[in-house]
């Protein structure tokens, strides 16, 4: 089975940003990322239409019939859709509010969709053995990180490239189950605990010497991880199952306590 590979790079020299739903010109068809778009960004290279002057030596003006435009060409620009006269500033569907123009779905809602049928095609695949194994276990982290990333809520004002997402396990006690969430992968454990708990609406006790303390746990054996250790160190440790878009739990243990009893009783009952 090959790696899923989903999306386009921006065309940019400067950019190539992969984009998930990469937008295509109009006018020159090459394929950009959001911020590359318009034609003023990507430095279209479309050549505008020139005047030609008629076998007679006159010339010939084609009205524009968007409403209260007064411009004419002196070739005949039509929109291929309503099949309608127009000027060079209302060519485009955008422009002339072409009847014909389909509403476009939002870039969201687009890609959850997108996220949604590879979920589905992957329900009643087979289940692959040997060598696959490694590719089929990347190819479903990459999925998780994607359905992650549409939901998880943090700190809007960190950079994407110091995201780190996961599905967070919340105390037995609480109603919620589990949220999506995303943290500064350069954050201790401490910190990353403190801003789950603040999402969460946890009670966090953790400056009260005799209470008990939450904590963040490794999502297999249930250890309970260093506070003071970073996110990075961790992603980055072989030995240590935190990946980009994997599972962490957190729970209230009392201070002589330094594990989870059964790490299962938060995973299966989400």
């Amino acid at each position: 089975m090959a790696e899923l590979d989903i999306g386009k790079h921006c065309e940019i020299k400067s950019c190539r940003q992969k984009d998930f739903l990469p937008f295509v010109c109009d006018a020159c068809s090459g394929v950009f990322c959001f911020e590359h778009r318009s034609r003023e960004s990507h430095s279209c290279p479309e050549v505008l239409v020139q005047r030609e002057i008629s076998a007679s030596g006159g010339t010939t003006s084609y009205l524009c019939t968007f409403t209260d435009c007064k411009g004419k060409e002196l070739l005949p620009v039509i929109c291929p859709y309503c099949e309608k006269h127009f000027c060079l500033m209302h060519r485009h569907q955008d422009d002339h509010k072409c009847e014909k123009l389909e509403t476009p779905k939002p870039r969201m809602a687009a890609t959850q969709e997108l996220v949604q049928k590879i979920v589905e095609s992957k329900k009643n695949a087979p289940v692959s053995k040997g060598r696959r194994g490694a590719k089929n276990s990347a190819t479903a982290a990459k999925v998780a990180l994607m359905k992650l990333k549409l939901h998880a809520a943090g700190d809007k004002g960190l950079p994407q490239t110091e995201r780190t997402y996961f599905q967070v396990f919340l105390p037995i006690e609480v109603r919620e189950r589990s949220l999506p969430m995303f943290f500064c992968s350069g954050w201790s454990v401490g910190k990353v605990v403190d801003f789950a708990a603040s999402q969460a609406c946890l009670k966090n006790n953790n400056n009260v010497l005799t209470a008990k303390k939450l904590r963040m746990c490794h999502p297999e054996t249930g250890e309970a991880l260093g506070m003071d250790v970073t996110l990075q160190s961790l992603l980055s440790h072989p030995e240590c199952p935190l990946y980009n878009g994997g599972n962490i739990i957190l729970e209230y243990l009392d201070s002589e306590n330094t594990a989870l009893d059964d790490v299962t009783t938060y995973i299966s009952q989400s």
